[in-house]
């Protein structure tokens, strides 16, 4: 109905495309529309199709220009792509741009068109990361979560052979593209990344958590506990104030952080590894220095040694 209020007469095929259906539901559900009272008919001939009377339109009653253009611009970001929702947003969006009064209908939507949340590329053209699980999957994790059933995963942990789970999900967190189930097994914290569960099962059985969750509140406890554990490393650093939300954009965490004797910020970072804290260092040249660990500093000068050597000779 949506579709026929924005684009005016459409034929059963092209309604069969947008609405990922066959032709003959459309036709089914022409004829369900038709017997509730909403005037659609049909035209035959080369340029047919179904279309609704002028003048007929749904109604969202006080929602006012600024509250639907704020619906629009959320609707852009890129939840929906983690958490298998695309579908759903795009028929929320024709709602909403439906329901707008003809004087703002055009209006937000051209707004919100000049409105853009977490492209695909940053300014640097690096092409952000997406993970998106398998429609089956991802449609078996979101209702174990929303309706609080037990969950059957089969799941790829870092280094080790698939093997098939059962968990008690708590709920879904999307961070830079990136997907997460929070969960319990067996009375213990886990959290799963969306991008290794190669398959998902719903059970019939309710899943033991409580019935109120802060999800806000147990990610910022899983980061905690996240950062505390494993072959994290702490750099002492100091780091020229035009590139310190680099070097903060590059670390796990930033624990501390004063301001140094010439005006530089020294900060005491997390890195996930060894090698991250080397590499990410390493691209702020002379525009940061690692003051501790005394390993950290002589790997980056063996390394600064040898480019020099590398590049000290003419070819």
């Amino acid at each position: 109905m949506l579709l026929l209020r924005r684009h005016g007469r459409l034929t059963a095929a092209t309604l069969a495309r947008e609405l990922e259906v066959s032709t003959r539901t459309v036709l089914r559900d022409i004829e369900a529309l038709s017997a509730a009272g909403v005037p659609v008919y049909a035209e035959r001939g080369r340029r047919g199709g179904f279309a609704l009377l002028p003048d007929f339109r749904t109604d969202l009653t006080g929602l006012h220009h600024d509250e639907a253009l704020a619906l629009l611009v959320a609707g852009s970001g890129r939840g929906e792509q983690v958490f298998g929702l695309g579908s759903a947003l795009a028929s929320a969006m024709r709602k909403v741009a439906d329901a707008l009064p003809e004087s703002h209908r055009d209006t937000a939507s051209d707004a919100a068109r000049r409105l853009l949340v977490d492209p695909e590329t940053d300014l640097l053209s690096r092409r952000l990361p997406t993970e998106e699980l398998p429609d089956p999957t991802m449609i078996e994790v979101r209702r174990a979560v929303l309706v609080g059933h037990k969950l059957r995963i089969h799941y790829a942990a870092t280094g080790q052979a698939p093997q098939w789970r059962t968990v008690d999900p708590i709920g879904l967190v999307t961070v830079h593209g990136r997907g997460y189930l929070l969960a319990t097994r067996s009375g213990t914290d886990r959290t799963y990344r969306l991008s290794r569960m190669l398959a998902a099962e719903e059970l019939p059985e309710p899943a033991e958590r409580p019935n109120q969750v802060d999800l806000d509140r147990i990610w910022r406890e899983r980061c905690t506990q996240f950062l505390s554990e494993g072959d994290q490393v702490r750099v002492l650093v100091r780091v020229n104030p035009l590139r310190r939300e680099e070097l903060v954009s590059t670390a796990l965490a930033v624990r501390a952080e004063e301001p140094d004797a010439d005006g530089w910020p020294r900060l005491e970072v997390t890195y996930q590894d060894a090698r991250h804290a080397e590499w990410a260092l390493w691209q702020l040249t002379t525009d940061a220095e690692a003051l501790s660990p005394q390993w950290l500093r002589a790997s980056l000068r063996d390394r600064a040694a040898a480019m020099v050597s590398c590049y000290g000779v003419s070819s």
